[in-house]
């Protein structure tokens, strides 16, 4: 199995893919270690701040020590030079907010998944030209379920995931599956601002376990 199938394979298993920053490393590890309990194997960690690549190297030395089945994944991939910092400190797979071709052309050689935001067929195709096989739809609040239904019988070789605005009702995650999308992103209606700065690992762990129960109820 490619790497990039084993990437799509987990994240689509699980049915949802945590995200989220934050610039305290002893906080970003115990949200990770929260993630894992729950029953996550992929997470994306967005690189948003000045901490993100310490942090995120930090990650992938904490998973390969406590957490081998995890893949860890890096967001808001913007050009090559980031693609590159990541690729070296070891990320399993890239997520951008657009489709940024050079990344695509560094990244899917080395069968690394590379899921770029995409709001319009346009880009899209674009996207599924590069070799994308993964696509996020980004900003999903913007675009809602109707999108995806409108477009799905256009892009059968393709696996869509929303991210924004998706909350972690039953309501909302049912209406994005039904509509076609494979996998739903979760940040800070999952992860909230809130509960880090609480320092609430437990409520962490425990909303994502309900998130991951519902998403079994729906396959």
């Amino acid at each position: 199995m490619t790497k990039i199938q084993l990437v799509t394979n987990t994240i689509i298993n699980q049915g949802a893919l945590p995200l989220y920053y934050n610039a305290d490393e002893t906080v970003t590890l115990e949200i990770l270690r929260s993630l894992y309990k729950a029953g996550i194997r992929a997470v994306e960690y967005t690189s948003r701040g000045e901490a993100a690549l310490s942090n995120f190297t930090k990650m992938v030395e904490i998973r390969n020590a406590e957490m081998p089945e995890m893949l860890l994944g890096i967001g808001t991939i913007k050009n090559v030079k980031q693609a590159e910092e990541y690729y070296k400190a070891g990320a399993d797979f890239f997520i951008s907010p657009g489709f940024v071709a050079e990344v695509a052309a560094f990244l899917i050689p080395k069968d690394l998944l590379y899921s770029p935001g995409c709001m319009t067929p346009t880009e899209i195709i674009a996207a599924e030209t590069a070799g994308v096989t993964f696509i996020k739809l980004f900003p999903g609040n913007a675009l809602g379920p109707g999108f995806m239904s409108a477009i799905k019988d256009v892009f059968p070789n393709l696996k869509f995931m929303p991210t924004g605005g998706v909350d972690t009702t039953k309501e909302s995650i049912e209406s994005w599956f039904k509509a076609g999308v494979s996998a739903v992103g979760m940040g800070s209606k999952l992860v909230s601002k809130e509960l880090m700065l609480a320092k609430d690992y437990k409520t962490i762990e425990h909303e994502t376990k309900k998130v991951l129960d519902i998403i079994q109820t729906l396959k």
